[in-house]
């Protein structure tokens, strides 16, 4: 029979407990030249050409299999598998994960498996325990205390639900007092939100890492507001430079002063006037 990679890979897949990733794959075509390739023995006599000896092995492909198979090669094989069992509407799918490709049960029959299984339906995460893991999963890694201060209430509770979920674990210690652990996101969490890796993450405008750090910073470093921050008109000497000479604050011609009594408009009162002989 001829070599057809989508039913090789469908056989790996099915025999493998564990997501199997190109490398993976491809290790496995390599171990099989090096086990097929391996020198054999002389043989006394040689045995006739329709002996069972010459015969090829059960369930071994009669053409020539190649010895690489590019990554490309196999992401087609597995594209062209996963459609044909969609379409079938086979009870197995093709997942691919952030660890490689596995085979999984289609999402329609888990009942009946959890009934098998004598499990309970999973357990839904509370809105908090979202919000949580939302920002260990933008910010990572991040300390219980800046979680608190994103979301302005303890966070106990839901990093105690997500560590039991194994949604998050610890990853270290901060450089800051006290040393306080800091959290990060599992490939259990990548399943859970169905990404292969962070990247793939939808762009965030409200949880984005920079602006999680500007709020990180203001709550860490609170600022009393100036007169400019609540709308009020500055004073002399805040926010400004004063002007040298006030005259200029003035808008439209400078105002003349009031003339003095017995003084002529625009004359200077200090200088009288000499006086005339009748």
């Amino acid at each position: 029979m001829a070599f057809h990679l989508p039913s090789v890979l469908k056989a790996l897949l099915f025999s493998s407990g564990q997501p199997l990733s190109i490398k993976d794959i491809q290790a496995v075509f390599a171990r099989y030249h090096e086990q097929h390739e391996s020198p054999k023995e002389p043989e006394e006599k040689e045995a006739p050409a329709d002996s069972a000896e010459n015969q090829p092995e059960a369930g071994e492909p009669y053409q020539e299999i190649p010895r690489l198979v590019t990554a490309a090669q196999i992401r087609e094989a597995m594209d062209e598998l996963s459609r044909n069992l969609e379409t079938a509407g086979d009870v197995y799918l093709i997942d691919e994960g952030a660890k490689g490709y596995r085979i999984v049960t289609n999402p329609m029959y888990a009942p009946w498996v959890r009934a098998l299984r004598d499990e309970p339906p999973p357990a839904r995460l509370s809105t908090a325990a979202l919000e949580t893991l939302a920002v260990i999963a933008y910010r990572q890694p991040v300390t219980r205390s800046e979680i608190e201060t994103v979301r302005g209430v303890s966070a106990d509770a839901g990093l105690n639900k997500l560590l039991e979920r194994e949604l998050i674990y610890i990853t270290g210690r901060a450089e800051l007092p006290g040393r306080p652990l800091q959290y990060s996101t599992t490939d259990r969490f990548l399943e859970f939100v169905g990404v292969k890796s962070l990247v793939e993450l939808p762009a965030s405008d409200v949880l984005s890492p920079r602006q999680i750090d500007e709020w990180l910073n203001n709550a860490m470093n609170p600022t009393t507001p100036g007169d400019a921050e609540m709308g009020l008109p500055l004073e002399a000497g805040e926010g400004e430079t004063p002007l040298q000479d006030e005259a200029h604050l003035q808008i439209g011609p400078p105002a003349q002063e009031p003339a003095v009594a017995g003084s002529a408009p625009g004359s200077d009162p200090s200088v009288k006037e000499e006086e005339t002989a009748p």
